[in-house]
């Protein structure tokens, strides 16, 4: 099962791709909320290029690593990966009226209900909104 979210941020392309792509950004957007933080972020982009976000509850009682690997990238357009679970996970980049509509679909995993999947996946897609909207007042 595919889940798909998306969210449209009021910001330049490239301002987006950046954030979405650089690990000191990565870190202070990567949370689906206040109990969760990134504690260390690295990416190759590039095909066959892998990425790991370290992901841990701020009371130290559980994390985790979120990992892949770059099967697809079109810069500025388009990034596609599969997880280290073997998920795949594509995210689409579009400048729509002055905005950047951005779309994630990723295949859904077992363990959780996809509801609450795409919540937490949308919660992250969220705050990364918030972030580069912030950023780009600066």
């Amino acid at each position: 099962m595919k889940i798909t979210i998306n969210t449209s941020i009021k910001a330049d392309l490239k301002l987006c791709w950046n954030a979405w792509t650089t690990p000191a950004d990565i870190m202070q957007w990567n949370a689906a909320n206040d109990d969760w933080h990134t504690t260390r972020s690295s990416n190759d982009l590039r095909i066959g290029g892998t990425f790991t976000s370290r992901m841990e509850a701020k009371d130290g009682s559980m994390g985790f690593d979120f990992e892949g690997t770059y099967t697809n990238i079109i810069e500025h357009e388009l990034i596609e990966c599969v997880l280290g679970d073997l998920r795949t996970v594509s995210v689409s980049f579009k400048e729509v009226d002055g905005s950047v509509q951005i779309t994630e679909t990723f295949d859904a995993e077992n363990e959780h209900s996809a509801e609450m999947q795409r919540a937490g996946w949308q919660a992250i897609l969220d705050n990364f909104a918030r972030y580069v909207e912030n950023i780009s007042k600066i």
